[in-house]
């Protein structure tokens, strides 16, 4: 399967929606590179894997600002694309310089607009309405939590050991439906590729 279409996807519903929340296709293609990326890894396609890594990597530089979370992740990505072909030394500054960026973040999520989730009956309309600050507060303090685990997994990478958390496990999960920065900001933590790299005394 091609990886072409992720950078410019083909639309789809979910790229429609995006769209209409006032995303790019480019927000879109980022979080299917990453997807696929992973994907190879699983199987065991590494040289696939670090393609697709490094090809997240380029659209973060044409495509994203350097305080947007999502291109801190792709600079640790590009550090595992290096790493899975053996390129430690470059591996670790990747994701050193990637850690750096990440100091950054915390002020970014407080900063991020948060989309109204409310989408089931009147009561729940008038419940977020209510308490909205409530709300906001709540997810603002999720993201900060998943941000200060994706912390933890870039110095332990920074360091060439094995991570602590399963960040793209609970990506699933997690993945806001509506596409606001609480997404971009958990894209970011829980795309990135920081988990269990092999280790080595390069």
């Amino acid at each position: 399967m091609s990886d072409v279409p992720a950078l410019a996807p083909e639309p789809d519903m979910e790229c429609a929606a995006a769209c209409a929340a006032g995303w790019h296709g480019f927000d879109i293609g980022w979080e299917r590179l990453q997807e696929r990326a992973y994907a190879a890894l699983r199987t065991g396609d590494r040289k696939r894997a670090a393609r697709l890594f490094r090809s997240a990597w380029w659209l973060a530089i044409s495509s994203l600002s350097r305080n947007d979370p999502r291109y801190a992740t792709s600079l640790a990505n590009a550090g595992m694309a290096a790493w899975l072909v053996g390129n430690y030394a470059l591996a670790r500054r990747h994701y050193a310089r990637a850690l750096r960026l990440w100091g950054a973040v915390p002020g970014w999520v407080e900063d991020m607009t948060i989309a109204r989730r409310a989408r089931s009956s009147l009561f729940h309309l008038r419940m977020e309405a209510k308490h909205w600050d409530t709300y906001q507060g709540n997810l603002r303090h999720r993201a900060r939590y998943f941000a200060r685990e994706a912390a933890t997994c870039l110095d332990a990478a920074t360091h060439g050991v094995p991570a602590f958390f399963r960040l793209y496990d609970r990506w699933r999960g997690e993945r806001p439906a509506l596409f606001d920065d609480m997404r971009k900001s958990l894209g970011a933590a829980l795309l990135l590729a920081a988990w269990d790299p092999p280790t080595t005394t390069a």
